[in-house]
């Protein structure tokens, strides 16, 4: 029996030889399994056991900041050959070995991930651009001035495409830091962008413009939100189940 320790973000490779069909527990936090195409697989809690012999589960991962431990249990009858593969096993390091040949392997996961978040969100966020643009163009079209009483002004079509940019870019930062950080990354995500949005609601509200331009602008925000939220839990969804 031996105790596997993973740090916060921590990436453990997993070896035929070396866990030789043992059965292992999470003793303490969360560990992530990682599947053999790369793809992330469940996380499991406090307390769950599993076998990884056969499952096609490459690695190990603490998708959280707090330490997780795994304890192993290896069958007698496979003791000779465990200590035969991996001649340290025993060794009172062997926690923070592990954990150290696990490091680059797991920062190259992490970066593959941030940039396929990054891809996706640059997508979203051009998307999001050309669509609340459109549809400013739309709102023109049909008789909507986009006047702002307070600085007699006329918001511009490019105004809209270069205010969507930003508050998109802004939404896909707010995910990675959460993909980075948080064992739950979609939902929190959601949890965070969802209010966002409704207080972006506010000044179309108090900026005075007659009912045509302030219901346009209420939709304008609406509409990148629809684009960029989903598209990005989506994404941070399908790196943590």
């Amino acid at each position: 029996m031996r105790t596997l320790t993973l740090r916060g973000g921590a990436r453990v490779a997993v070896a035929a030889g070396e866990w030789c069909d043992a059965f292992a527990v999470v003793t303490r936090g969360r560990v992530q399994l990682e599947l053999r195409d790369g793809e992330p697989g469940p996380v499991l809690g406090r307390d769950a056991g599993f076998w990884l012999r056969g499952t096609g589960v490459r690695a190990l991962r603490n998708p959280g900041r707090r330490t997780a431990t795994v304890r192993i249990v290896t069958p007698r009858a496979k003791t000779v050959t465990c200590r035969s593969t991996h001649p340290y096993a025993s060794h009172p390091m062997i926690e923070d070995d592990m954990n150290e040949t696990g490091a680059a392997p797991g920062r190259t996961s992490h970066t593959h991930q941030f940039r396929r978040l990054a891809s996706v969100g640059l997508v979203a966020t051009l998307a999001a651009m050309t669509a609340a643009t459109l549809a400013a163009a739309l709102a023109q079209a049909v008789g909507v001035d986009f006047e702002i009483p307070d600085g007699g002004e006329t918001i511009p079509l490019s105004g809209f495409a270069v205010v969507t940019g930003f508050f998109s870019a802004v939404g896909v930062v707010i995910a990675a830091v959460l993909l980075r950080w948080s064992a739950r990354p979609a939902a929190r995500f959601v949890w965070t962008a969802v209010p966002l949005t409704a207080i972006s609601l506010i000044p179309p509200l108090l900026s005075g413009a007659n009912t045509a331009t302030t219901t346009a602008l209420l939709g304008l925000h609406l509409v990148p939100a629809t684009v960029m939220i989903p598209t990005l839990a989506r994404t941070l969804r399908t790196r943590t189940n």
